[in-house]
This record gives C-alpha cells, structure tokens and sequence, in this order.
C-alpha cells in the first residue's frame, strides 16, 4: 500500500493548478449551524467545481500523471463509480483526448448518468451496488488494457483530493477544522494528509447505516459494512480504503454519524436559506453541525471551521415547496 504523503498532495496542486476551478469559502449565517460558544464557520463550496463535485481534482491528477509518464493507453481509461467519480474521468479523460467506459450501478441517479453521456462516456450499469460495477470494471481493463481508475482507492486519486484543504488552508490560514462526508475515503484521505501537515483537526461524517471509515476505526482495519442510506449513490462504500484507515490513525479525526433525516433536513436547509441545490452526500457534512445537540460535532467557542460541500449532481426536483398562500 502507498502510505500518501503532504509531498503527494504537493505535487498534486501543482498538477491540478489552472485545471480545476479554486474553491470558494463562504461564511455561514448565525443560527445557520450549532456551536458551543461564537466562531467562524465557513461552507467550502466545491460543489461549484467542475462536473459538479471535488472528484475532478482527483481525476485531473490521475490522468495528467499518465500524461506526463507516457502511460495513457490507446484503449483510454476506465472506472467504477457511484456516478461522480465517473463524471470527473469522462471529464478529465476529454480533455486528454482519450476515451472513457464508466461502469455504474443500476441505481445511480439518472442526472448522473446523462451527464456522463454529455461528456462523451462508454456508460455500462451493472448491478445494485458499487461493488459489482467495480467487479465489471476491473474485468474490462484486464481484457481491453484500458487503464484502471478508481473512484477513491489510488493515491493520485487521493492526492489530488487533498488539494482542496491546501486551497482553504491559503483563504483561512489558522483553520482549526475540516468537515468532510466520507464514503469509501479517497477526499478524507487526501484532506486529512494536507490538514496534518497544517495541525487541522478533520470531523469525518458518515451516514449511520454507510459508515465505512467508522467501523474501521472501530475495528483498526478496513471491515465490511452494510450499506443503505439516502446518500449511498456517493458514499456507499461496502469498506474504506487502507490509505483512509492509515491516515484516520496519523492525523487528529473525529469520527461522526448521522442519520438519513437530519441528511435531508440538512439538504432542504440549504435550498431553502440558499438556494443551493447539493446531493445527500454534501448534506451529509452540514448534518454534522446541524444536528440535534446529542449528537453530531459541536465548534468550540472560537473555532475556525471550514465545512466541505462536497457535490451538486443531484435531481432538485424534491427541494421545492410549494408556495405558501397563507
């Protein structure tokens, strides 16, 4: 296993510069989050990044990385994905002139799957659950010798997540903690690399029934979980990679849980204060702060707080209310 190093998220952000889009911080509104006494908050909007999610860092890294070595087949690319990771290597892979087949599960969200389509993908769905599309996956790059992506277990995969805290880090220079939603722990790992190497606590938020990185923690290994949430399509990793479980244990992470209901009200306060459309997945790291005081992550009095949304690939059609004529 490559135990990712700050030199790795490094010479990330120097690949990924003036290719993906920097993030931009803005400051949570009074009583828009709950904390134990006043701070700063800041909501990192990497919603706004290209193909909708932070997964382009990722991907611009992997491929530009190929690029430079010389090791880009001429059978293109190819990945498994709940859906934007997928996105992020259609994406990356046009515009380094290659192709790319994406292998999602059946029950990913249908605005992800056209977007793939938009961006030019070979889109194969296979199975129920992220795990069997990787299984097709990791079966077509053995037959075609198209290179293998991989949705969050690759450390150029990692690294380039980790360019979104040094980009904070520059906006917030005495940051005191990270928010980050964690599915199978590619942006944790990379995130949670960079904030140990800047002395930033990492809050890692995980719905209760998708709770990989939790139960490894638990566990002092990566372990099985079951996976069933509203947010499964982008954090229902079956287990955390070893490069997340290794970082959970160098770096000061604390591990959190929420359910699928405060992940929607979370989802519906955004629209509704701010009309910001994200996925499950990025309410799933505001939930940390949002939910009920038994549980979730409380910022002490003043703490600096950066909470990241993650991804915006999500069908709004659910988030508007109807007027109310009273």
């Amino acid at each position: 296993m490559h135990q990712l190093t700050y030199g790795d998220v490094k010479a990330a952000a120097d690949r990924v510069a003036g290719r993906v889009r920097p993030v931009v911080l803005a400051p949570a509104d009074p009583g828009e989050v709950r904390a134990d006494g006043p701070g700063t908050v800041w909501l990192a909007l990497e919603f706004m990044q290209h193909t909708g999610s932070f997964k382009a860092r990722g991907a611009q890294n992997f491929l530009q990385a190929h690029r430079e070595a010389g090791t880009l087949p001429g059978a293109g690319v190819t990945i498994a994905s709940g859906g934007n990771a997928g996105l992020a290597c259609a994406w990356a892979a046009r515009q380094q002139g290659v192709t790319a087949t994406v292998f999602l599960p059946t029950t990913a969200p249908a605005v992800k799957v056209a977007r793939l389509r938009g961006f030019g993908a070979d889109v194969r769905l296979v199975g129920a659950e992220y795990a069997d599309a990787l299984a097709a996956c990791e079966d077509f790059a053995a037959t075609t010798g198209a290179l293998a992506s991989h949705a969050y277990d690759h450390p150029l995969i990692a690294a380039g997540a980790g360019t979104l805290l040094e980009e904070i880090v520059q906006q917030v220079p005495d940051l005191d903690t990270v928010v980050v939603a964690v599915g199978g722990g590619g942006l944790f790992a990379g995130v949670a690399t960079a904030a140990r190497h800047h002395g930033v606590r990492v809050v890692a938020v995980e719905p209760e029934n998708c709770r990989a990185l939790n139960a490894a923690i638990g566990a002092g290994r990566p372990v099985d979980v079951t996976v069933d949430s509203v947010a499964a399509d982008a954090l229902g990793a079956r287990r955390a990679s070893r490069m997340a479980v290794h970082a959970a244990r160098r770096a000061d992470v604390h591990s959190v849980l929420v359910p699928d209901s405060e992940i929607v009200r979370a989802r519906q306060a955004l629209w509704d204060q701010r009309r910001i459309a994200v996925e499950h997945a990025a309410a799933t790291a505001l939930a940390a702060l949002t939910a009920p005081q038994q549980g979730g992550y409380r910022p002490r009095a003043g703490e600096k707080v950066a909470i990241v949304l993650c991804g915006a690939n999500t069908d709004p059609g659910d988030l508007a209310r109807p007027v109310d004529q009273g």
